[in-house]
């Protein structure tokens, strides 16, 4: 229709002049209004790309033309902004119509070359809220307190906890901020991609993913299994303890108790994400309220109480594993903050159903560090208070078994009241909590997978990235649950096996943490494009120092933590991570260098 004024009619005299004179008007009132349509589109496509008012359009045209722009609402202006709007490509996220979505997350996504498959109906609290509850500090605290007990005891709780704290927050922040500039289901191995340059791309990405994905079915197991475990605990006490005749469940038992917990969190999974957002704001409350009342209620039912010196100065040295150095103790003592602190990619893997992702990604990552922080030391605190004797607590002959918490809450009711009834109530609060944290484990299995799928890194990745008429992975959800149960079934032939299979779950996931990090100080320094948040010019010491603990953890796991060493004693953390490092390398060398090229745009 532009053409038209480039039209000019020749017509001999009279009326007809008058009616080609009339049209020639009427043309040029076209051409304004067309004119000023075009402006308008163009002012909103520069304000997105971060070039604001009219100054800032009048900045994009004069850079596509290379030549001053003549004033604006002239004829000649009009058609220049047409020539411009013809020539100058449009953000991919700018509709045809010329308006761009509502959602900056969506505006995101659509820009990174992905459409929208998901429902993006998640909240930034719902985003915080799987993060976490998988972060759990019930969960955490309260299946390695033995860990900690042995390890240092309550110095190592309370002074380490800070100091794991401390880094783990340095390591969010940088993750957060690279979150915030590419805000997709794939997180970190997509970032990887992004970051490494198109060189490095491929492999960065592929090995990223994977030790993403198998970390955290790894942490689905060890989260589950754990479950499984404190159930038999609780069944043990409540029919009268080890040293009352108490039912003893078998490994074949605990097994069965895993699967059918996996199957449980499958099912919810499989439920519309609207659910999973209800269950998942549940958790986050469940996880706080129980903590509170545990710190609370623990310490006031026992008869008998630790003093603040015990609790803030007295390390325990008496682990019968043959290790003396009090800061080697130390250091094995923070495996349990550590391991505690772990899953907070799950606000990245959902960011493709949260609304404007590249903000609250950031917070959701940022904010279930920070309170996760907060709240594991008041919880550690309060059960810490009610410890009295390390040794008895460990003893495998006592009424629970061994398993310390458990002994602590059974026998803080007993000796107030007679009986553990309250303690036992105490670990079902727990006992849910865990339960919470592997259903959200799950869920962020299942979006890492549906992504990983997506770009085609997966075997049968066509299926794995399918979704349901309610929008859900179903596939993949389905796929995590299965592989974390094969996971947990080497505990049948071996719990050194089971052990190292589960060690993956902290190392494979914090080496996933590290290496889109690495690239963005690296290879990415000079070109990153950051996001709303940002950490500006901090954010390359930031990365350095989150890179170099993810070393440091990286060595601290892989120490011995029995002496003389033995096949029973050895640890065989970095026998598995080596292993899976081998397995992903041969794989590429051997395949995937053929066919994976990184992630693969669907717009």
């Amino acid at each position: 229709m532009f053409s038209q004024r480039n039209e000019i009619h020749l017509v001999p005299c009279g009326d007809s002049i008058l009616k080609s004179e009339r049209k020639i008007k009427e043309n040029r009132e076209v051409n304004r209004k067309e004119g000023r349509d075009k402006l308008f589109l163009l002012t909103k496509a520069s304000q997105h790309i971060g070039i604001g008012g009219t100054t800032g359009v009048g900045s994009l045209v004069s850079k596509i033309n290379k030549r001053p722009l003549p004033p604006s609402g002239s004829a000649l202006s009009a058609f220049n902004e047409h020539n411009i709007m013809a020539s100058a490509k449009l953000p991919s996220h700018v509709a045809a119509n010329g308006h761009a979505p509502s959602d900056s997350g969506l505006a995101r996504l659509q820009e990174l070359g992905y459409k929208q498959e998901l429902k993006r109906d998640l909240s930034v609290v719902s985003n915080f809220a799987f993060s976490f509850s998988i972060i759990s500090v019930l969960t955490g605290v309260t299946t390695l307190y033995n860990t900690g007990l042995n390890y240092g005891g309550p110095v190592s709780f309370v002074y380490g906890w800070f100091i794991a704290s401390a880094f783990t927050m340095v390591v969010a922040l940088s993750m957060a901020e690279i979150c915030s500039s590419f805000p997709t289901s794939g997180g970190l191995y997509y970032w990887s991609a992004k970051l490494a340059g198109p060189a490095w791309a491929p492999f960065a990405s592929w090995i990223t993913g994977w030790f993403n994905i198998v970390g955290q079915w790894a942490v689905t197991t060890s989260v589950d299994f754990s479950l499984a475990q404190l159930i038999q605990v609780i069944i043990l006490l409540s029919s009268g303890g080890k040293n009352g005749g108490g039912y003893e469940a078998s490994k074949y038992v605990v097994i069965a108790f895993h699967g059918g917990i996996l199957l449980l969190h499958g099912i919810i999974n499989s439920l519309p994400i609207s659910w999973l957002s209800f269950l998942g704001q549940l958790a986050a409350i469940w996880n706080v309220l129980g903590v509170f009342v545990l710190m609370i209620v623990i310490p006031s039912v026992a008869t008998e109480r630790a003093s603040a010196k015990f609790v803030f100065t007295h390390f325990n040295t008496e682990n019968g594993d043959g290790i003396n150095s009090k800061p080697y103790i130390f250091l094995l003592g923070l495996l349990m903050s550590q391991y505690t602190l772990t899953g907070f990619d799950a606000s990245a893997h959902m960011t493709e159903e949260t609304r404007d992702a590249d903000r609250n990604g950031p917070k959701g990552i940022i904010s279930a560090v920070g309170i996760s922080i907060v709240v594991g030391w008041v919880y550690i605190l309060g059960i810490t208070f009610a410890v009295t004797d390390i040794l008895y607590l460990l003893n495998e002959n006592n009424d629970a078994g061994g398993y310390a918490i458990a002994e602590i809450f059974y026998l803080a009711f007993k000796k107030r009241y007679g009986h553990g009834t309250g303690g036992i109530i105490c670990l079902v609060i727990v006992a849910v909590a865990i339960f919470f944290c592997g259903m959200s484990s799950v869920t962020s299995n299942s979006r890492m997978a549906y992504a990983f799928s997506r770009d085609g890194a997966m075997p049968l990745s066509s299926l794995w990235h399918k979704v349901n008429k309610q929008e859900v992975p179903i596939y993949a959800v389905w796929l995590s649950v299965f592989i974390s149960f094969c996971m947990a079934l080497t505990s049948l032939g071996s719990i050194v096996a089971f052990e190292a299979m589960v060690s993956i779950a902290t190392i494979g996931l914090y080496i996933a943490y590290a290496l889109p990090i690495f690239f963005r100080v690296t290879l990415a320094q000079n070109h990153f494009v950051p996001g709303p948040f940002n950490l500006g010019h901090y954010g390359v010491i930031v990365g350095w120092v989150a890179v170099l603990w993810v070393v440091t953890i990286s060595i601290l796991f892989s120490l011995p933590v029995s002496y003389p060493i033995t096949i029973e004693t050895l640890n065989y953390t970095p026998v598995a991570v080596g292993c899976l490092l081998i397995l992903v390398v041969s794989y590429w060398i051997i395949s995937g260098r053929r066919w994976f090229k990184g992630p693969i745009t669907n717009i």
